[in-house]
């Protein structure tokens, strides 16, 4: 057996394996450490700390930045469930936040209390966030307690503010790849339909839940038991990938880009009870959302489609401003399976400045992982 130390963290809705870089071999060798970390390719994952779904199957690889004003840079890897295939294509915005305090509590960066900013680079897409850490004035490192709550987790813990700097073009190089703020998307066998193609930290295209005959409430195992709305999802987020550039047919998107682009779909602000049986009420969000993340509806939403989704209700003509008005408040609050999120997007004559909010995250364990050789 080959020993390789890991942390395992979650950071915000997701959670997975932090690895600095210095502690693994050449990059060839990480394909298979990671796939047998998690387990794959056996979609139950049973021989892996894998846990079936794309959020439960994330690897961090974090090492200290040369660059000037960074004081680390890191590398998400997307295990694809189910498959040997690791997915380098995104950044996770969830697991962005776990970068933070993982560079803390590692000695990466010095600490400055009560609060340290930790300048990050994403090398997933070249793009910069900064993460607020607060250090506990006794331990004088990352504080896990705190009374930050977000949804989809249980409990309180401290806060940490993730804002992404200047993350339109994250993939593409474009706010919005088309060119377009709104696009009529052919889909094979299913005919057209409107649609957002935008980049905000990572992909997405966008739908109405109508158009897909779905009312935008309903819970991930709902979703995802809707076989024909599931391959209608599919088809509009394999179209999107070819306009985008990242696939040349519905196939190649599917089977070599399968996180990115992302899709997802919107209604109108409605009540719902979400999956840990909580009341979301429609006077509390802005709009319900639900994103599919490698071919299954994700629990909460991934924090990177958040951002997009969030710029895009503030762009006139987009497929949510023609649908539900443009959002001009300064927070943009999602309805998500397991809850509500806010986003907080800054737009200067047109550019995209930055996207904060709040996300918690935490050491669950570390130790030694042991891979085959």
């Amino acid at each position: 057996m080959r020993k390789f130390r890991t942390v395992f963290m979650r950071g915000g809705t997701s959670k997975g394996c932090m690895f600095k870089r210095k502690d693994l071999p050449e990059r060839s060798e990480w394909d298979k450490i990671f796939l047998q970390a998690m387990g794959d390719p056996d979609p139950k994952q049973i021989d892996g700390l894998g846990g079936t779904v794309s959020s439960n199957n994330k690897i961090v690889i974090v090492w200290k930045s040369e660059e000037p004003d960074v004081d680390v840079e890191y590398l998400v890897g997307q295990v694809v469930v189910g498959k040997s295939q690791v997915d380098y294509k995104s950044n996770c915005g969830n697991m962005t936040a776990a970068v933070g305090p993982f560079a803390v509590e590692e000695g990466m960066i010095p600490v400055t209390e009560p609060v340290t900013t930790v300048r990050m680079l994403n090398r997933n897409t070249d793009k910069f966030i900064n993460v607020t850490v607060p250090i506990d004035p006794e331990t004088h490192t990352f504080a896990l307690e705190g009374d930050c709550e977000i949804a989809g987790i249980d409990g309180t813990a401290a806060e940490l503010d993730v804002d992404f700097l200047n993350p339109a073009g994250a993939k593409t190089g474009k706010l919005l790849p088309t060119g377009n703020v709104l696009d009529v998307l052919d889909i094979s066998g299913l005919g057209k339909i409107e649609a957002t193609l935008i980049d905000v930290s990572n992909p997405l295209v966008m739908v109405r839940a109508e158009d897909i005959g779905l009312k935008g409430t309903e819970l991930p195992d709902e979703v995802n038991a809707n076989k024909a709305a599931c391959e209608f999802l599919e088809k509009i987020r394999g179209t999107a990938a070819c306009m985008m550039g990242f696939a040349k047919d519905l196939k190649d998107a599917t089977d070599n880009s399968p996180a990115v682009p992302k899709v997802g779909f919107f209604s109108a602000p409605a009540s719902y009870t979400d999956i840990a049986g909580k009341h979301v009420d429609a006077s509390k969000i802005d709009m319900c959302v639900r994103v599919i993340s490698v071919f299954k509806c994700h629990k909460a939403s991934p924090l990177t489609a958040a951002n997009a989704i969030s710029v895009m209700s503030k762009l006139d003509g987009s497929i949510i401003a023609k649908t539900l008005g443009r959002i001009d408040t300064e927070t943009v609050r999602i309805g998500h399976p397991s809850g509500t999120i806010t986003m907080i997007p800054t737009i200067v004559d047109g550019e995209v400045k930055g996207v904060a909010s709040q996300r918690t995250a935490r050491r669950i364990m570390d130790g030694t992982l042991y891979i085959r050789d």
